[in-house]
This record gives structure tokens, C-alpha cells and sequence, in this order.
């Protein structure tokens, strides 16, 4: 299982954690998940505070943004926003396809589980 974890830390906490994780690749200690560590506050909320739209294209599998828009009743102009700030972190992928001759960008979440690590 894919498990992503998401944590408010300082410049030099994520560049300390880095090179602690960097030694344990390099000795043959891989982690089993992925981490993302924000280091600003407005960055962390905005991860948290759109946690809907990751659980809905897990559970309906949208076929396109437009499609999880219809879902949400949200602008889809500002739901590629959000979509795009999770894409920038790793966290969903888009996913080309093609429909009646059009192209279609379907949001993937690629994580199974996501915690949160508070002791930051």
C-alpha cells in the first residue's frame, strides 16, 4: 500500500530529514512511503482544507476534471487549481485519454492512505 505523509516543518527540519533519508537509501534502507513536508503554514491548510476532492476521485474515479467539477458543484477553473497544487506535490497524477476525439485529463490520487504527522 501506497502511503503518503504529510507534515509542517521548518527549512532546516525537511533538509535534516532529507539527508537522514538520503544515508538510509544509500545503505539500503528504503522507506515504504513518500513524505511531503510544507514549510509554510498557508501551503499546509490548503493541502488539508481540499482533502474532499482527493476522497471523491478516489471514490467516484472521474473521468476528467470537468466531470469531478459536476461532482463537487465547483468552478472548474478553480478546481484545476487545486488539482494542479496536489499534482505539483506528487500527490494525483493527470492521466491523458481520449473521448469522441477529445482529449480528457483524468485526476489519479496515488496514495491508498495519507497521515499526517503533527509532532513537526
Amino acid at each position: 500500500m501506497k502511503k503518503l505523509i504529510v507534515s509542517l516543518k521548518s527549512s532546516s527540519d525537511v533538509l535534516d530529514d532529507f539527508s537522514k533519508a538520503f544515508q538510509e537509501a544509500k545503505n539500503g534502507k528504503l522507506k515504504e512511503h513518500y513524505e511531503i513536508s510544507f514549510d509554510k503554514k498557508s501551503d499546509f491548510e490548503k493541502f488539508i482544507r481540499n482533502l474532499t476532492i482527493l476522497r471523491l476521485i478516489v471514490q467516484f474515479k472521474p473521468s476528467s476534471i470537468y466531470e469531478l467539477s459536476k461532482i463537487l458543484q465547483k468552478d472548474v477553473s478553480n478546481l484545476t487549481k487545486i488539482v494542479k497544487f496536489y499534482e505539483s506535490h506528487g500527490v494525483i497524477t493527470i492521466k491523458k485519454d481520449k473521448k469522441d476525439g477529445r482529449e480528457l485529463s483524468r485526476p489519479v490520487v496515488n496514495y491508498k492512505k495519507i497521515e499526517f504527522d503533527l509532532a513537526a
